[in-house]
């Protein structure tokens, strides 16, 4: 079974992607630049995300009844990537949407 905290990131994924899929209609997850710049957040993600849920001595805990217990690298629940991706695709799915129409690429 999983966890509420899993359920939230998973969902959280699939609206921003329908939300920029659809109704921003940006389409940013099919370009090479959102994933250059998801790799990049995801770099500095690592060393903070890692340093706040390290098992030796955690800032940050998760009940694991909540989530799925796959933590990867380091300490870090995979479920913080899931929302880490989300909160970067609807960042830049808005930016692209309300930026001045002879901006676009």
């Amino acid at each position: 079974m999983m966890g509420l905290y899993t359920i939230e990131a998973l969902t959280a994924v699939i609206i921003v992607v329908a939300i920029d899929l659809a109704v921003t209609k940006s389409k940013a997850v099919k370009t090479l630049n959102f994933w250059i710049a998801w790799i990049i957040v995801a770099l500095f993600q690592i060393p903070v995300d890692g340093w706040l849920t390290k098992l030796s001595s955690p800032i940050v805990i998760y009940n694991s009844h909540d989530f799925s217990g796959i933590r990867f690298p380091l300490s870090i629940p995979i479920e913080d990537f899931a929302y880490g991706f989300a909160l970067t695709l609807l960042t830049i799915s808005i930016w692209l949407r309300v930026q001045p129409t002879g901006n676009r690429r």
